[in-house]
C-alpha cells in the first residue's frame, strides 16, 4: 500500500463566518496543507454556504490550495466560476451531473486539478471509467450537508478498496476523506489509504488549531 505525505485540509464550514478571513490566516500560521471550502446550493444538500465572490476575497488573502467541494446540482453549469474565483482543485458529486467524464476533463481543461466526491451509499464502481481523469477523490463519512456529524464507521474499509484501485491504476491519486474526522480515526483512515484528511469541528472546534492539525497527523 503507497503511503504519499499525508495532507490536512480544514473545512471552512467549521469556522466563524463572521471573521473567515481571520480564520483562515490562523489554520494557515497552525501548519494547514489545503483548505477546504464546502460550497452547498440548498438543493443537492440541506444547506447553503458561500459561492465564488466569497472564495475570490479569501484567495486574496492566502497562498494555501484552495480544495473547492461544490455538493450542488448541475456542477456543469457554474464549476468555471470557481476555477476563476481561484479554487486550486474542483471536486464534484458522482451523483449530482450525467456527464461525469465530460465535467472532469471540462475542469481540467480550464485549469485546475479535477475531483469527484462519492456519498456512504454511493458504491466504488462508480468511478470505474472516471479513474484515470481524478486528481482526487473525496470520500463522504458523512451525509453531506452540515457538519459536525457522526463519522460513519465502515468508511476506513471502502478506502482501503480504493487505495488498492488508485494504486493499481492512478498511483498519484489523492485520496480525501470528508466528515466526521478527528484524532479518533484519523489513523484508522491513514492506514486504509487516505492521504488528505478534511476536519471540521475538530480543529475550529478547538481551542488550539496547531494542535488539533498536529493531533490529526500523529
Amino acid at each position: 500500500m503507497s503511503t504519499p505525505k499525508l495532507l490536512i485540509s480544514p473545512s471552512l464550514l467549521s469556522a466563524d463566518f463572521g471573521r473567515l478571513a481571520e480564520e483562515l490566516a490562523a489554520v494557515e500560521q497552525a501548519g494547514a496543507d489545503w483548505l477546504h471550502l464546502d460550497v452547498m446550493d440548498g438543493h443537492f444538500v440541506p444547506n447553503l454556504t458561500f459561492g465564488p465572490p466569497v472564495i475570490k476575497a479569501l484567495r486574496k488573502r492566502s497562498a494555501l490550495p484552495f480544495d473547492v467541494h461544490l455538493m450542488i446540482e448541475r456542477p456543469e453549469e457554474s464549476f468555471a466560476a470557481y476555477i476563476d474565483a481561484g479554487a486550486t482543485s474542483v471536486t464534484v458529486h458522482a451523483e449530482a451531473t450525467v456527464h461525469l467524464h465530460r465535467l472532469l476533463e471540462a475542469i481540467t481543461t480550464g485549469g485546475a486539478k479535477a475531483g469527484v466526491a462519492i456519498n456512504p451509499a454511493t458504491p466504488v464502481g462508480v468511478l470505474d471509467h472516471v479513474l484515470e481523469l481524478s486528481d482526487l477523490v473525496l470520500v463522504m463519512s458523512v451525509n453531506p450537508g452540515f457538519g459536525g456529524q457522526r463519522f460513519i464507521a465502515g468508511t476506513p474499509a471502502k478506502v482501503a478498496t480504493l487505495r488498492a484501485l488508485a494504486d493499481a491504476r492512478r498511483p498519484s491519486l489523492r485520496l480525501s476523506v470528508d466528515g466526521g474526522v478527528d484524532g479518533k480515526n484519523a489513523g484508522l483512515l491513514r492506514a486504509a489509504g487516505a492521504n488528505v484528511l478534511v476536519a471540521g469541528s475538530a480543529i475550529f472546534g478547538s481551542a488550539d488549531y496547531g494542535a488539533a492539525i498536529r493531533s490529526l497527523r500523529a
